[in-house]
């Protein structure tokens, strides 16, 4: 077994990243948890709705029931970049040359690095965000679909339409494939076409049995694995297609125990999946060869995250039971 250092914190806790080596708990209390040679705790929000890494800085983006988005940086300090009085964020996504994108009620909102804010309405309530891998575009999921923004510009979204709630969001890495997660057990997916004016084409990705609350793309965008069955379900993503026509890989079946969160290593296609039961495993794609990284704990775990040399795993749960485990041991 590798070697786990535990983390018992108070509460829900919503994240976990790393900065450098350095593991930051995201408590739905409003606090981050650091790792640095002992535990050391940031104030950041009055009750902490979301944090993510920003792919493109040292950073953490987090937003609140204080209707706050801050930066945090990897010493701990915390920057407020945007307020909205009364309202809670509780979607933040990070973009290219500084820009944050924020959501609250009926908009998305994007900060550019220089201050200034665009706001693009919705018609629903906005329940995922992100940021495209090339330039600078914003995808809003909402009720029955999700609208393309274009920042820099005031051209009309382009609204991809699909009935239901879709309640988060994300690009592929190579910008050709969006993928939303949904209120029933299932995900929709569409190949997105470069050429203007073109119809963007439906992937239906169904046939979970519990909602899907974590998605992971593999290194090199070849793979997407999701939580919300008794395995991972992962999709592929190699032909210029996607998983049209093609059956998923179940990787890590367990008897009736439900993924929970999923998360590619940064460097191998190998998958950290957590369970309901607080069970990780990881699995390589190549021989679906599994390892028993931590046995089940208090509570289900509720993200996972990689240090950039793959050899830390820092997990969370909904309990508040964590910890980092070191694989390279």
């Amino acid at each position: 077994m590798p070697t786990v250092a535990p983390l018992d914190l108070d509460g829900h806790v919503l994240a976990v990243e790393f900065l450098g080596d350095i593991p930051f708990f995201a408590n739905a209390n409003g606090t981050f948890h650091r790792l640095d040679g002992g535990e050391r705790v940031c104030e950041a929000h009055q009750g902490m709705l979301t944090a993510i890494r920003d792919p493109y800085s040292d950073s953490l983006i987090s937003g609140g029931e204080d209707g706050k988005v801050l930066r945090i940086a990897a010493d701990g300090s915390v920057s407020e970049l945007a307020t909205a009085t009364r309202k809670w964020i509780s979607q933040v996504a990070a973009g290219p040359q500084g820009a944050v994108a924020y959501s609250h009620g009926k908009s998305s909102l994007v900060r550019l690095a220089d201050g200034t804010t665009k706001e693009f309405p919705e018609e629903r309530t906005v329940e995922g965000i992100a940021f495209a891998p090339k330039g600078l575009r914003i995808a809003a999921a909402r009720y029955n679909g999700v609208s393309l923004h274009w920042v820099g510009t005031s051209a009309k979204p382009v609204d991809l339409e699909w009935k239901g709630a879709h309640t988060g969001v994300t690009f592929s890495p190579d910008g050709n494939f969006l993928v939303t997660s949904m209120q029933e057990n299932a995900l929709h997916g569409w190949k997105l076409d470069s050429k203007p004016g073109a119809e963007a084409r439906h992937m239906r990705m169904t046939g979970y049995p519990a909602k899907v609350k974590s998605l992971s793309w593999s290194v090199k965008g070849k793979w997407l694995a999701s939580s919300g069955a008794p395995a991972a379900i992962v999709w592929p993503f190699q032909g210029k297609d996607g998983p049209m026509g093609k059956a998923p890989l179940e990787l890590g079946t367990r008897a009736n125990i439900i993924a929970t969160s999923v998360k590619f290593h940064p460097l191998e296609d190998i998958l950290a999946i957590g369970f309901i039961d607080g069970m990780i495993l990881a699995v390589r794609i190549a021989d679906s060869k599994e390892a028993l990284l931590r046995r089940p704990g208090k509570g289900a775990i509720t993200a996972m995250s990689w240090s950039a040399n793959g050899k830390l795993l820092a997990f969370a749960s909904e309990a508040g039971d964590c910890g980092v485990i070191d694989i390279s041991a």
